[in-house]
């Protein structure tokens, strides 16, 4: 008997991605260089990225899928990786975490995020998901030295754990009352079935646990202490990969599976959004550390992503596409300029840095002017797209809502540059050079301008 071996072309790059941080566990033994792993997962990353659109189609018997919806939030994810693992290479080697099973973690997280943005099925989601997951709990805490990333590890730990047991009770009783995982035969059910309240506790019990994910009030609590306490360059990867990932999977979940409900849980959506906008912009101007306050402003641009999911359709899933992309580029370049002032993580820390560093100064004016959506850079154009695709729909009044927060949070993104560039020169900060931070810099400030100059070179 003849047994046909299954297609495997679509999971390509997901197989490639994980032999590869699995050979590298292996080669972290004896290999005497640590950055040469690194360089390793910046080559293989870029190949993923260019094997993407060729490996379209379905595998698993429908459960994963490669469409042009998961190959634009993979590419995503390994842009965010390329770039983190740039900034990385000198700076675990200051902080004293040059473990080979930096690169390897980092890997296995995005693939985790590959699987997520391609599932077709709950139980992918939920495998992806916790491959994602585990990998980010174990790099928060790799700097053992630090009690800061190990608390920031712990943290991330329980509350992690907490959703994703969340997760799996959302899924477990979708499953019981549709007798599936598959998203496309539960949306099929759903559209046949009125709204119950076991079937609308499945669904709030599922948004509650990506909630924890992408950071939305008020299931935000653990992203301040932890962007703080662990490696910047991993607060940097977290504040990005992950959120598109999570998108990726919600957009595909509630605008297939529970399509019939929408009624319902644009409503949520909406509440969550403003909420979490609020507290987010409210928070972030009182911070004096900046990686807080950075925390807190990844935390208002979850609400404002989560428009484009509560408001629906192609308009405003193409802006919530291109509004992850632009945000990966503007903060992983915010993060990129505090691993680069070596330590200065205190707003007071950028007093005067126009007149001792002018260049880093202005890479820091233009990701600070793109996170404000100040024009000509990218920001404007992400926050833009939702607002134009939410007014289109008929929700001025959420954009209103949303233009009033963001004009606040330009206070808190202006003064780092009134420090930079308007007071005197205080401690002098040290500066720690590398050509693969220069290199992430300048990759993501041309990409700002470029995107904010030309949006159409990212709608595909």
């Amino acid at each position: 008997m003849n047994i046909p071996y299954p297609d495997l072309t679509p999971v390509i790059p997901e197989i490639i991605m994980a032999t590869v941080a699995s050979l590298l566990l292996l080669a972290e033994l004896v290999a005497s260089n640590k950055r040469a792993l690194g360089y390793i997962g910046i080559v293989v990353a870029a190949i993923a990225i260019y094997l993407l659109p060729a490996c379209k189609g379905e595998a698993f018997g429908g459960m994963f899928i490669n469409d042009t919806f998961s190959v634009y939030f993979k590419t995503i994810c390994l842009i965010s990786l390329i770039l983190t693992i740039l900034i990385s290479l000198k700076y675990i080697q200051v902080e004293h975490a040059d473990f080979g099973e930096y690169y390897s973690l980092l890997l296995f997280s995005t693939t985790g995020m590959m699987l997520m943005a391609s599932a077709r099925d709950f139980i992918i989601v939920f495998l992806g998901i916790e491959l994602m997951s585990l990998s980010l709990y174990i790099l928060c805490g790799i700097k053992k030295h630090d009690p800061r990333s190990t608390e920031a590890a712990m943290k991330y730990f329980l509350l992690g754990a907490f959703s994703s047991a969340l997760l799996l009770y959302g899924i477990s009783m979708v499953y019981g009352l549709t007798t599936s995982t598959d998203i496309y035969r539960i949306a099929d059910y759903l559209r046949q079935t009125p709204p119950t309240l076991p079937l609308m506790l499945s669904m709030t019990l599922i948004i509650v646990a990506f909630s924890f994910k992408i950071s939305a009030v008020p299931f935000h609590m653990w992203a301040p202490d932890v962007y703080e306490g662990a490696p910047t360059s991993i607060t940097a990867f977290m504040s990005t990969a992950p959120k598109a990932a999570a998108f990726a999977v919600l957009g595909r979940i509630f605008f297939t599976a529970f399509q019939a409900f929408e009624p319902y849980w644009t409503t949520i959506l909406i509440v969550i959004s403003i909420l979490t906008m609020a507290v987010g912009t409210v928070m972030a101007i009182v911070q004096t550390n900046i990686k807080r306050m950075l925390a807190y402003s990844s935390i208002a641009h979850a609400g404002y992503i989560l428009i484009a999911i509560a408001v629906g359709g192609n308009e405003a899933m193409n802006a919530m596409k291109v509004y992850l992309l632009i945000y990966t580029f503007m903060n992983l370049g915010a993060f990129g300029i505090v691993i680069l002032l070596d330590k200065g993580e205190n707003i007071s820390d950028y007093n005067g840095l126009s007149k001792s560093h002018p260049y880093a100064a202005a890479l820091m004016l233009v990701f600070m002017f793109s996170l404000a959506g100040i024009p000509p850079t990218a920001g404007f154009i992400g926050k833009f797209y939702i607002f134009m695709a939410a007014i289109n729909a008929g929700y001025t009044w959420l954009v209103a809502i949303a233009v009033i927060f963001s004009a606040i949070s330009a206070y808190f993104y202006l003064r780092i540059i009134m420090n930079m560039y308007m007071k005197p020169l205080g401690e002098t900060v040290g500066i720690t050079p590398s050509l693969g931070l220069a290199a992430a810099l300048f990759i993501s400030a041309v990409m700002i301008f470029v995107i904010g100059l030309a949006p159409s070179v990212v709608l595909f």
